[in-house]
């Protein structure tokens, strides 16, 4: 077979040679890198990655094709991919097609047979920057011209993604085994095995579209309220803010994760930043400053709250006491908060980890047993004294 000549452009000019993957024509995004060795389907389907051009650092890909039942979403979510090694064979019992078939069935334009490597470094030491990936036609473009196109899109900050990722009309997940309560789950980006993870705790899930109204949601009348991950800059959703406020003033128990991390960070009254490239992966230590655990967990974010790490503060916007309960043992990034006073909390990775380890499901138990408490009249510090106790002699630790 003849394969056909591709090309990623970055928006500094450095070019990458490779050859044309999946679907043909160009894909414009953030380039980003992931580092997880398996889970690409999982990968690729995260509404997280929206807007976004993924650059795989494992080198072979496509090894086990792909199948109908790890899909985190409908869809393949990724501007563009960008892959060393595709695999020429699919080798594995539950595939159904190969990943490239999918990629073209989603039209979403690759590259191949580059040094990704090499790419990863710039990443590292520039940042995640604006690029495109031209295939076919688009490959024979005038080297300027295609940078200008690059150069020319807009970049991630300040965008507001949700509305392209969330489902368009509310939907119910049943609950398995005994029903505990009704629960929303406000879908900015939400992966299946979350909404699967939460029905198995008892919970009657209402996935809720991204634009839902207070009055709605007052409507519903939910025992509690969950934010899910997404992409896009959390200092572009205002509405989501101030819908999570009137809930927690409501006094209704809250839990978010990752773009619901930031969001809550936001309604608590902190400040949200970008990061320079991001943490992207299924091999992230984070450590749990109430246990003094470190716990391996799977993420995709680029941006995270701005809040100092081991000392208990003062919600700017009067929701009493909050705390960092997780941080990155990386680089001290917040991956978790805690409000003392008030039934919520939220962690900046994804506690489902499709794919993933499995280290921090208990956050599902912890949210559930919030709610119970809650609905039995239960006291905040005695219903949750595991989540609003800070350990002893843990402190904020230098790179």
């Amino acid at each position: 077979m003849t394969r056909e000549r591709a090309v990623l452009v970055l928006e500094d000019g450095t070019r990458y040679d490779g050859w044309a993957y999946g679907a043909r024509g160009r894909s414009l995004g953030e380039v980003v890198f992931a580092t997880g060795m398996t889970g690409y389907q999982e990968t690729l389907t995260d509404p997280s990655y929206a807007g976004q051009i993924v650059v795989q650092t494992a080198p072979h890909i496509g090894n086990t094709g792909v199948n109908d039942e790890d899909p985190e979403s409908r869809r393949i979510w990724v501007a563009g991919y960008v892959v060393r090694d595709p695999s020429r064979v699919v080798s594995n019992h539950r595939a159904d097609a190969s990943l490239d078939d999918h990629l073209v069935r989603d039209g979403i334009v690759g590259i191949s047979g580059i040094d990704t490597r090499s790419l990863t470094r710039r990443i590292r030491d520039a940042g995640a920057m604006k690029g495109g990936v031209f295939s076919g036609a688009d490959a024979a473009l005038d080297a300027d011209e295609q940078l200008r196109v690059v150069t020319e899109q807009a970049g991630m900050a300040g965008k507001y993604l949700s509305a392209e990722v969330s489902t368009a009309e509310e939907y119910v997940v049943e609950p398995v085994g005994e029903r505990i309560g009704t629960l929303a789950v406000l879908d900015l980006g939400v992966k299946s095995s979350t909404t699967r993870y939460l029905s198995e705790r008892g919970f009657e899930v209402h996935v809720l579209p991204q634009d839902v109204t207070v009055e709605r949601l007052r409507e519903l009348d939910p025992d509690a309220l969950f934010y899910s991950n997404g992409p896009g800059d959390p200092s572009a959703s205002d509405a989501q803010v101030s819908l999570l406020q009137e809930s927690l003033r409501d006094g209704r128990p809250f839990f978010g994760i990752c773009f619901g991390n930031q969001l809550l960070g936001r309604a608590l009254g902190f400040g949200t930043y970008k990061l320079p490239f991001g943490h992207r992966g299924i091999n992230q230590p984070v450590l749990d400053t109430t246990t003094g655990k470190v716990e391996i967990t799977s993420q995709n974010h680029g941006f995270a709250v701005d809040a100092p790490v081991g000392q208990v503060l003062e919600s700017p916007v009067g929701f009493g006491r909050v705390e960092v309960s997780h941080y990155s043992l990386n680089d001290n990034v917040v991956e978790g908060l805690r409000a003392l006073d008030i039934p919520a909390f939220s962690v900046q990775y994804h506690p489902e980890a499709a794919a993933g380890p499995h280290d921090s499901m208990y956050l599902f138990d912890r949210f559930r047993d919030m709610v119970l408490a809650r609905r039995q009249g239960t006291p905040l510090d005695a219903a949750t004294a595991d989540a609003t106790t800070p350990a002893a002699d843990i402190t904020k630790e230098g790179n």
